[in-house]
């Protein structure tokens, strides 16, 4: 029997066929990048992590920079409210002790809305200053006359200069209704210590760009306690005077102090 010619049409060439082949290639040119970029790490992994640092609170997700916002409101309040005591007391100008009077109104307004967050939240809170605030304060308990003056508007207008950067993050960012709200309240306070402590004339604004543009070094957080369980910042038991406003300006500085 003669083999029959192939009809017209038909077989591999045929219309069809090469309407599925076409269809696999688009196929496998989508699949190629996923197949290709499978084990490589991405976008994905980055929020997983993300997810696994942030918690859902009543008030909203609470993130680990937000954890970490409110230690380092409660750390400024340890250190900066006993060098506001020590400016009141040693302090060789009426702007210097005013400066320091600022200090010691504000973190202990300021400790309390951060130990009632903390509590509302369950953030455990560091009892005493870290290893740099206690040198600083160190520093000031050893320094006299214009020495003290230099180094107290120095030290704490450096340090408010950091949480100052820190809380504006914060607050454009946070999605806890509590951390707004405690962030208004330091941006407030930390704000009007910026303003005394450059009114004592005694900030050096060129030193401290230097050290705001550096990158602070890392010091451990002292051991946390249950929210419950931390102090009370507040004033020492001190016999209180009133002082007038901050105006009076330094005296200039001569060569060779």
């Amino acid at each position: 029997m003669r083999p029959r010619p192939p009809v017209k049409g038909r077989g591999i060439f045929s219309g069809t066929g090469l309407v599925i082949a076409a269809l696999a290639a688009t196929a496998a040119a989508l699949l190629y990048p996923l197949l290709s970029y499978a084990d490589r790490p991405g976008p994905a992994a980055g929020a997983t992590v993300l997810s696994a640092q942030t918690v859902t609170t009543p008030y909203g997700p609470l993130s680990a920079q937000d954890r970490d916002f409110i230690t380092k409101i409660r750390l400024a309040g340890l250190w900066a409210l006993p060098a506001g005591e020590l400016a009141e007391r040693k302090g060789t100008t009426a702007a210097v002790r005013t400066a320091g009077q600022h200090l010691v109104d504000g973190h202990t307004s300021l400790d309390a809305h951060v130990r009632t967050v903390a509590g509302q939240l369950g953030i455990p809170l560091p009892n005493e200053p870290n290893a740099q605030q206690q040198e600083w304060l160190d520093t000031l308990k050893s320094a006299q006359g214009q020495d003290f003056d230099r180094q107290f508007a120095g030290l704490v207008r450096l340090a408010h200069g950091r949480v100052y950067a820190l809380v504006a993050e914060v607050r454009a960012g946070t999605q806890n209704s509590l951390v707004r709200d405690l962030a208004d309240d330091a941006n407030a306070t930390v704000l009007d210590h910026i303003k005394v402590l450059e009114a004592t004339g005694y900030v050096d604004f060129a030193a401290l760009a230097q050290e705001l543009a550096a990158s602070p070094t890392p010091v451990p957080t002292p051991p946390a306690v249950e929210p419950g369980a931390a102090v009370p910042v507040t004033p020492s038991p001190a016999e209180s005077y009133s002082m007038p406003p901050a105006t009076t300006s330094p005296p200039p500085a001569t060569s060779g102090s």
